[in-house]
């Protein structure tokens, strides 16, 4: 070891900085040196360390922003095909108070589900798909995604040969046609039966409208082995719990001068209210979890 130096009174391997150079090889401590005229001045140290946290924040922040981005892209879209009992909408609820149950199901999903409401009023399975509708949604489907097939109130129109489908043959087929083509797509098919009209007879019962149509898409579900929520089955045992008074308040009867698009008042016993939508999306939902579909994992 070297003897002090007793005039300065450190040893001289011992720099300004209290550290050994031959370890560091230089100042660690970010202080100019002094003794050097050469050495850059401590405001211009500053302004050096300044100009460089600012970097750095700067490229957190972008991090940040990046990773937030990331977590919110959506990973599962599902396409709801069908016609106005679950097609959206226009106008605020408190002027249009129709809604379609499909307009709904957004709600019920987390922020990595993007529903895609291809539904439209008055479409059958023969007229979506003469329209080019189904088309448009085979052109978006991606693999991992989902399609939800609700048809039958205008597949029954046997004065409109451009909607009308036998359940046994035309609806039949053009239900094989939707699943098979999801699939060919990487795609998941969802058959639903149609929900229920609200038909009370003069004795208080609730009367059938649909027919064979809902039989017919079980039997397609069962022989292709697709997941089937039977929604005719699930809003006639809800309406039935309601009986005929309660249940107006699920479809569209409003009182004339109540809202602005229907001036002078609507007996729908078809369409839905939001009161209604609501109820009949949960249903539908409640038919993910019991099917304990993958996509249950993304519910609220």
């Amino acid at each position: 070891m070297k003897p002090f130096n007793k005039q300065k009174g450190i040893r001289p391997e011992l720099d300004r900085c209290g550290v050994h150079s031959s370890l560091f090889g230089r100042c660690t401590s970010g202080l100019p040196d002094r003794r050097t005229p050469s050495g850059p001045s401590l405001s211009s140290v500053r302004r050096g360390a300044a100009q460089k946290t600012k970097y750095v924040a700067a490229f957190i922040l972008l991090l940040l922003a990046t990773t937030a981005w990331r977590s919110v892209e959506p990973e599962i879209t599902i396409y709801m095909i069908g016609d106005s009992t679950m097609a959206d909408k226009p106008d605020a609820a408190d002027i249009n108070p129709e809604r379609g149950w499909g307009q709904l199901f957004p709600l019920f999903f987390n922020q990595k589900v993007v529903v895609q409401n291809h539904a439209v009023n008055g479409r059958s399975t023969k007229s979506f798909i003469a329209e080019g509708r189904w088309d448009a949604v085979l052109e978006k489907l991606r693999s991992g995604d989902y399609v939800f097939i609700q048809f039958g109130h205008n597949d029954t129109k046997e004065a409109d040969p451009s909607r009308y489908t036998n359940p046994y043959s035309g609806y039949r087929r053009n239900l094989e046609k939707f699943v098979r083509e999801t699939r060919a797509r990487g795609a998941f098919p969802v058959l639903l039966s149609s929900i229920v009209r609200r038909n009370f007879n003069e004795q208080g019962t609730l009367v059938d409208t649909h027919g064979a149509y809902p039989f017919v898409t079980r039997m397609v579900a069962m022989e292709m082995k697709v997941p089937f929520i039977d929604m005719q089955l699930k809003t006639e045992d809800f309406v039935n719990e309601l009986g005929p008074d309660k249940s107006k308040a699920i479809y569209l009867w409003v009182e004339p001068g109540q809202y602005e698009r229907f001036p002078e008042g609507k007996q729908d016993n078809t369409h839905l209210t939001l009161l209604g939508a609501t109820e009949y999306a949960r249903l539908a939902v409640e038919g993910i979890v019991e099917l304990d579909l993958p996509l249950a994992r993304y519910l609220k």
